[in-house]
């Protein structure tokens, strides 16, 4: 069976974005490959962060995947720092990789801000850790949305390159990109994706919030004074709309085209309340859930300890030919 490898940052909460771009898609997988999923808290300290509420958010992180729908049973679900394979074969490929395939990262260019003694060097090499995260477990296949693909070209460059020097030792991913994987827009500003990072809560669906706070961000989500067009041409330039009917579309399983099939000619004063209705719907099963498992951290912290010790007995032996390759004593 093929393996899929992807990981999640442990800041903030899991929202509606994450769920259907992602996690929706992870939990699917399941049926078909087999998966390992990561909590990646090494990534998450490559920036400013609060130590002391790092493993609350692991831990939180780990709460929503699972109510989410993974499985432990049949997935690997681990946090990142308990694999210590992560760090030691991203210091080897970092002998690899250029400087200048790191200068292009468009995300690097976007996080690394105006601080006068510049970013720190992990953000830098960032994309490196992410390559030694999918390559050490053998990862035939990530799923990837749009703004991803250049990391995962980057682990694909390395891989190949190690190879080229080395041997046949690192397996070259190939990209996994599902229909169900379109972006989630803000819903402050239908032309930023939906973030964890931004500061107005308005602005993103968290997992954790309850069915009236659901509610009221969708009705006062931008959108426009036009009724709802019946074909998807009639959505060009209207960003907020578009992300709207999408969200509907991918929480009813159906299409955009149905959707305004559905309710082309209204307005949104009657697709708001729809769409609250819809969501709260989907998500109750996930918050309550995750409201029962935060209420017992020793459940999450076994499914992390076992998935670390299976993620570990996969990574050993890859991170061993790698140092037999490049000659270290051993």
């Amino acid at each position: 069976m093929n393996r899929v490898f992807s990981g999640i940052q442990p800041t903030g909460n899991l929202h509606l974005g994450n769920y259907l771009g992602a996690i929706r898609n992870w939990v699917a997988m399941q049926a078909d490959y087999d998966c390992i999923y990561c909590i990646v808290d090494l990534h998450a300290i490559t920036m400013p962060h609060d130590p002391r509420a790092l493993a609350q958010a692991t831990r939180d992180m780990a709460a929503a995947v699972l109510a989410a729908g993974i499985d432990p049973a049949k997935t690997i679900l681990f946090h990142q720092s308990a694999v210590t394979a992560h760090a030691e074969l991203a210091w080897t490929l970092m002998s690899i990789a250029r400087t200048g395939w790191l200068d292009r990262m468009v995300q690097f260019k976007e996080k690394r801000g105006k601080d006068a003694e510049g970013p720190s060097v992990g953000l830098y090499t960032y994309p490196v850790l992410q390559a030694a995260d999918i390559l050490a477990y053998r990862a035939t296949h990530v799923p990837v949305g749009a703004d991803q693909k250049q990391h995962l070209e980057l682990a694909r460059d390395i891989a190949v390159k190690f190879n080229t020097a080395y041997g046949e030792v690192l397996t070259p991913p190939q990209p996994v990109i599902g229909a169900a994987a379109a972006r989630v827009m803000s819903l402050r500003d239908g032309s930023a994706k939906m973030s964890k990072s931004d500061p107005s809560a308005a602005s993103r669906i968290d997992l954790t919030d309850e069915a009236d706070t659901i509610a009221q961000k969708i009705k006062r989500a931008k959108s426009d004074a036009d009724v709802l067009p019946d074909s998807p041409a009639g959505l060009e330039g209207r960003p907020e709309a578009r992300n709207l009917v999408g969200i509907y579309a991918a929480l009813t399983g159906t299409t955009i085209e149905s959707v305004l099939a559905e309710w082309g000619g209204k307005g949104f004063g009657a697709f708001k309340p729809a769409l609250a209705d819809v969501t709260v719907a989907a998500l109750a099963p996930i918050v309550a859930e995750y409201a029962r498992l935060r209420a017992d951290p020793g459940q999450i912290d076994a499914v992390l300890r076992d998935g670390a010790a299976r993620a570990g007995a996969i990574a050993a032996p890859l991170l061993q030919e790698v140092y037999d390759a490049v000659g270290f004593l051993r």
